[in-house]
């Protein structure tokens, strides 16, 4: 694998870290500012939001730019971003600056998920695209969880700037190790639009919201979860994190490994394995050893399905994937951000702390769902063209010696 994917993983780091860290400081920011935990929990959405509608914006605001001076662009507004939420005075700019924070998300996994495929050779791309959000799965492992620990310890505003220095570090490993690929020649706007035509990028979008909705369902609210429910000492928040990542690393690697080989099969195991171990979490949830595994395995499969449908996202977006790619990572975080308020809504509601983790499996069940209707659609329209061909075989002339 090439040292440019390295680079590329430091800046998923960066953001995995940024993404990841509010949910174990929901309580110090909501005790900081004098807001509810449900109102803390809008710097989740607001990140989430922030990623959908700015995944297609920055996307194609890039179009005319080179992808690596992009990519360098974006961390710049990373950075500026996580440094306004380290000294905001207010919550509103605590807000601001997680939504401008956001803005380099969606279209950084994009435009990277493009780069990290174009540096290898095809039968390697779902690999690439795994390796460079090993940068986000790591963050759950060393970055969140320390980043939990120096908030709870010194403040979380701290996190934050140390969050905006590992952007410093990712922009200067982009500038220096990722090659200055040429622009794609005769891509507009126009046709990166078009993909959104086909029917399977929409589903596999749709899989994205809803798949990967289903674990944050269960993960905004794990804080209040574990401490009132299972029992879990406040400082044990961080090694919760720390397993949460363990899975999404293992998840993520596995994803990108059988996705090569047999992708609809991968998320048809991913998918319906989530569904049952959040369902089974609302149970679980009670017992201390029970909920940190299901911890680690709504980490595992919940991030054994993004290799997988980003790449589909690729294959069927081939002719203009940069948008589609940026739209879909966009997906993941409309689907975060969809959960999270309906996890909110249901502890608003009086159903308690566990209750979200059921909101999370009605999620990736219908994700589930989902993918077997893309495959159906999918073999139906094969089906024809394979008859045609069939039927056109014995008519064809008979070679000339």
């Amino acid at each position: 694998m090439p040292l440019a994917l390295l680079a590329l993983a430091i800046g998923a780091f960066g953001i995995g870290t940024t993404e990841f860290v509010i949910m174990g400081l929901l309580p110090e920011v909501a005790g900081d500012f004098g807001v509810s935990i449900p109102t803390a929990g809008y710097l989740v959405t607001g990140y989430a939001l922030g990623v959908m509608f700015g995944a297609p914006l920055m996307t194609a605001l890039g179009t005319r730019i080179p992808r690596k001076r992009m990519l360098m662009r974006l961390l710049g507004f990373f950075i500026v971003g996580n440094l306004l939420s380290a000294i905001a005075p207010v919550f509103a700019v605590m807000l601001i600056g997680r939504v401008v924070a956001s803005l380099a998300h969606g279209a950084f996994f994009g435009i990277g998920s493009v780069v990290a495929a174009e540096l290898v050779a095809p039968e390697k791309k779902a690999g690439a695209i795994a390796m460079m959000f090993t940068g986000l799965t790591v963050a759950n492992v060393v970055g969140v969880p320390l980043g939990t620990f120096i908030g709870q310890s010194v403040g979380w505003r701290v996190t934050f700037t140390v969050v905006a220095a590992l952007g410093v570090i990712g922009l200067a490993g982009i500038a220096k190790l990722v090659p200055d690929l040429p622009k794609p020649e005769g891509v507009r706007l126009r046709h990166e639009l078009a993909a959104f035509k086909n029917v399977q990028v929409v589903l596999a979008m749709a899989m994205t919201v809803l798949g990967f909705g289903g674990v944050f369902a269960a993960i905004t609210y794990i804080a209040p979860m574990m401490t009132h429910v299972a029992g879990f000492a406040d400082g044990s928040v961080t090694w919760l994190m720390v397993l949460f990542g363990l899975g999404m690393v293992a998840g993520n690697l596995i994803g990108g490994k059988f996705a090569d080989r047999a992708l609809m099969p991968m998320l048809y195991v991913s998918l319906g394995a989530l569904a049952l171990v959040l369902a089974l979490f609302t149970f679980t949830a009670h017992n201390e050893i029970l909920s940190a595994i299901s911890i680690v395995l709504i980490g595992a499969f919940g991030f054994a399905t993004v290799p997988p449908l980003q790449k589909r996202v690729l294959d069927q977006a081939s002719g203009a994937p940069t948008l589609a790619s940026a739209v879909n990572i966009g997906a993941f975080n409309l689907g975060n951000a969809l959960s999270a308020w309906l996890g909110g809504m249901v502890i608003a509601a009086g159903f308690g702390y566990t209750s979200p983790n059921w909101v999370g499996a009605l999620l990736a069940a219908a994700a589930l769902v989902l993918a077997v209707v893309s495959a159906t659609l999918e073999r139906r329209s094969t089906t024809p063209s394979r008859i045609v061909a069939a039927a056109e075989q014995p008519h064809a002339e008979p070679a000339h010696h």
